[in-house]
Formats: C-alpha cells, structure tokens, sequence
C-alpha cells in the first residue's frame, strides 16, 4: 500500500493531493490510504475541481476543523504532524511500503512539536537509517546532496569523504534499481568550490575531500558505475541534462536545487533514499498565496505518486525485494 499524507491543511497540500489521485491510475489509487482528513481532501478536490475523482480513496486520520485555506495556524500545524506520523507508524507494522509526502510547514510544524528540519531527518530517525539521500529526480537531472539542510557557511566542515561514498553508492543503487538506467551507471561527482578549486588555488576540499571520494567510490561500485569528478560545478549540470550522467552528487542543497528547479521544475520528486521503504514528495512548498484558489500546480505531487507506484514495483520484482 502506498500511504500519502496531507501535509499542510492551509497549503496547497490537499489540492495538489486531491488533483494527484483523481488523475492516477485506477490500480494506484486503490492501493492508497490518505493519512489527513477527508472533508478537507474533498474540500481540495473541489477547488480542483476533481470533486468526482476520489470515489473509493481512503482516509486515516483526525479531524481539522477550522482550518482555512491560506491561513496557517496552530491547528494546522497539530494537524499536519499527526498525519505525518500516523503514516510512519502504519509504514513502521508493515500497512504500507511507501510514502508520499505532501508539503509541510517546517515553522508551523515546529510549533506543534515537529523536532526536526524536514520529512528526510524525521524518516532516518524513526527508520533507525544509516545513512539516507535527499535525492530529486526530473526528466532533465537526477541530483542527490552530500549535506541538506546546513547552513552555507558550514557546508565545508560538514563534508566528509565518507559521506560523498554513501550517497554515491545510494544513488548508483537507485539508479539500477528504482529508475531503470542501464548497467553500468554513470554518475558524477560536482565539486564545491569555482573551477572544481582550479588544482588547490581556489579552494582544498575538492583535493583533500572529493578527489579521494570519487576513488573509493569507483572501487567500490566496480563495474557497477562509472564515476567522474570532481566536476566544476558551474558546467556539471549542464553536462548532465545533455545526457552524460544518470545522476550527479552535489555538495549542498542550494546548489542541486537551484538547477533542479531551473530546468524541472513541474515535474521534480524529492526521494529519500537509505530508507526500508519508498519514500518521495513533490519539490514544492506550501504555497499558502494558493491555497484555496484551484490554481495549484499539481505536477509535481502527481509525479512523486506516480513514482512512488513505479518503484515500490520495481523493488518487489528485485531480488532484494523478494527477499
């Protein structure tokens, strides 16, 4: 079953959600339960103007009365975390193999108790997960983060080979595996710093950090994976929409999202991976100037929900999978 939540009550959450289920197909959305309140699903619907498309859609989770479209409030906030949880707890028994996550206010959400900086930090903690990867896939790129949610300045103290060699190997995993790309993968490694560091004179971490990531990394993937890099980042991207990478690993969040949603901005999923389960989202926030409007871009969620079906397939046809 694929568990999806509603996010924020007065965001575009439950309109983008509504607008998702209505469209899929009829096989997905049966294998659906909507962790959220159904009145304010059918009120998202509405605005969509999708209100006969959700016949069969179940939904878990309690009541928000009083929210309004556009208003955050502490209500809302309540709200969105408890569904958020409710789904984990459902994935945590085994009621559900995958999650697709609508958006949250990380402020309103704090109010309410949420402890952490977004979706992927909660799901490592709850998941007891090694390690995980904020990647995002679109039709153009394929970007999975070294560090997420750090500050720019601490981006440099925070990398470490070892970390660049996880998310590496996480992503060449997912590649094969959950996007279809042919063996062996091709996945590059950008660097942090102008000119990749121009060979020390710009910067060290590509020499001290990423140059000897990029090695251990090609050890072990072995004739799994090509790898490259590091990559001058202001050309990397680039390169990889033209097709000479599956995938790159970028060093910081602003860096992959800024081309990310440069180039596939309607159709972007921010997957998690590390996880025991499938986890995606749309690459959107809240949009509270939308909310209510029936004016939301519904792409990007009906993209992650259509993903999520692909590869929790796929991952059941894997021999890990089977397992």
């Amino acid at each position: 079953m694929i568990g999806v939540t509603l996010g924020d009550p007065a965001g575009i959450g439950p309109e983008v959600t509504a607008w998702a289920l209505a469209h899929a197909d009829p096989a997905v959305r049966r294998a659906v339960i909507v962790f959220g309140d159904a009145e304010i699903l059918a009120r998202g619907a509405a605005a969509m103007g999708v209100a006969g498309g959700l016949a069969g859609v179940r939904c878990e989770g309690e009541a928000a009365p009083g929210v309004v479209p556009g208003a955050p409030s502490e209500a809302a906030g309540a709200a969105q975390v408890a569904w958020l949880e409710g789904a984990v707890q459902a994935a945590r028994a085994g009621r559900v193999d995958a999650l697709v996550t609508a958006p949250i206010s990380k402020t309103w959400a704090r109010r309410a108790g949420f402890a952490f900086p977004g979706h992927t930090e909660l799901l490592a903690e709850r998941f007891a997960a090694r390690e995980v990867a904020m990647t995002f896939v679109g039709p153009r790129l394929v970007v999975a983060l070294a560090t997420v949610h750090v500050p720019l300045a601490q981006v440099s103290a925070s990398l470490t080979s070892e970390r660049i060699v996880a998310v590496g190997e996480m992503l060449a995993e997912s590649l094969a595996r959950d996007l279809d790309r042919a063996a062996p993968v091709r996945i590059g490694v950008v660097g942090l710093n102008p000119h990749a560091g121009e060979g020390g004179m710009l910067g060290s971490e590509e020499g001290a950090v990423i140059a000897p990531a990029v090695a251990r990394l090609a050890r072990r993937l072995g004739e799994r994976a090509r790898v490259t890099g590091p990559l001058v980042p202001d050309a990397a991207f680039r390169f990889a929409a033209d097709g000479g990478v599956d995938g790159l690993v970028a060093m910081y969040h602003d860096q992959a999202l800024i081309p990310v949603k440069l180039l596939d901005f309607e159709d972007a999923v921010n997957v998690t991976l590390g996880l025991p389960i499938v986890r995606t989202s749309p690459d959107h926030g809240t949009a509270y100037d939308l909310a209510g409007s029936g004016r939301a871009r519904p792409a990007s969620m009906a993209a992650a929900l259509a993903l999520a079906a692909r590869m929790r397939t796929r991952r059941a046809g894997s021999p890990a999978g089977r397992a």
